[in-house]
């Protein structure tokens, strides 16, 4: 064996080394959490690392303390039931708000970064590259910051319904704020900058020759953005959509704060209230935050081929 040879085997056993110790090194909390969420109460609070006899009943236990110690039961004949505040099971109640709550932020990210990335990467209008740069700029501002101003519009803005029930008298329609709504969950998030950077930079990519052959078919901008640019944005739609649904799934600050009623929670937030005055189940808290994560952990294996190559594409792009 000749001496780059050798050179070339040891730089790859180096570089395969540190990938595997930052892959380990990223694993072990996902690891002590699992291993947590089957030790006893004790066994949490003393830094035991294996536990001695796996309690797999610790994840029904945090289902029951999540549900008001009552236990989730489930009736075919009546399904929807479980959703219900008397008869349902408050843990799917969340997972059924961070869905829904996950599903509509995404929509509206798509949608609102779809037609500003192209706009910024395709059309011409004055002050294009200022508006950009402002808007890059707004990534510095800490999202703390903006909790108290968007919580007050939540506070001014009256929901459609009542909104449009008070403007023609109806009657029993009662004014009411976004407080305690969907739309309070989802609305101020459905538009991010870094997803119209995403766009932008990958719409900048599309050859122009397809553009100018669009033109010359007598394609408008939506037409060639709907029938040539979307079909070959899926990477970017994809990533988009992870990383939305993953910061939407996670969120817990302004869930708390906008939401009153456990009917409008999302599981993080549910999560809480395995946090109480008396102390904290670890073991519980644990076991609850296991099955939070495992969603989001198959969603991700799932897409990540074209989470990868979004990332990738749109790294190399001008």
């Amino acid at each position: 064996m000749n001496r780059d040879k050798l050179k070339s085997r040891i730089a790859n056993l180096l570089i395969h080394a540190v990938l595997i110790s930052g892959a380990l090194f990223m694993l072990f909390p996902f690891v002590w959490m699992i291993l947590g969420s089957l030790q006893t109460f004790a066994e949490t609070t003393t830094g035991t690392f294996l536990p001695a006899e796996p309690k797999f009943s610790n994840y029904g236990d945090a289902v029951v303390a999540m549900n008001g110690m009552k236990p989730c039961n489930f009736d075919p004949t009546a399904p929807f039931d479980i959703l219900s505040r008397e008869k349902g099971c408050t843990i799917v109640r969340y997972f059924f708000n961070t869905i829904f709550m996950g599903f509509g932020t995404v929509l509206g990210v798509l949608f609102t970064a779809t037609l500003a990335g192209y706009a910024f990467a395709r059309l011409q209008f004055p002050g294009k590259n200022l508006i950009f740069t402002i808007l890059l700029a707004t990534m510095m501002i800490p999202g703390e910051l903006t909790l108290i101003p968007n919580y007050v519009f939540m506070v001014w803005f009256p929901t459609p319904e009542s909104w449009i029930g008070t403007l023609l008298n109806i009657p029993g329609v009662e004014p009411h704020n976004w407080i305690d709504t969907y739309y309070a969950l989802i609305i101020p998030w459905i538009a991010t900058v870094f997803s119209i950077f995403l766009f932008r930079q990958f719409f900048r990519g599309i050859p122009n020759e397809l553009f100018d052959a669009a033109l010359l078919d007598g394609a408008t901008h939506s037409r060639f953005l709907v029938s040539v640019v979307l079909p070959l944005s899926k990477p970017v739609l994809i990533t988009s959509a992870l990383l939305t649904f993953l910061g939407s799934w996670n969120s817990l600050m302004w869930p708390l704060l906008v939401t009153n009623s456990p009917e409008m929670r999302p599981i993080q937030v549910g999560l809480r209230s395995l946090i109480t005055e008396a102390g904290t189940q670890t073991q519980l808290l644990l076991a609850g935050a296991t099955v939070t994560v495992i969603p989001i952990i198959l969603v991700y294996l799932v897409l990540q081929r074209w989470f990868v190559e979004g990332i990738s594409n749109v790294g190399i792009r001008g």
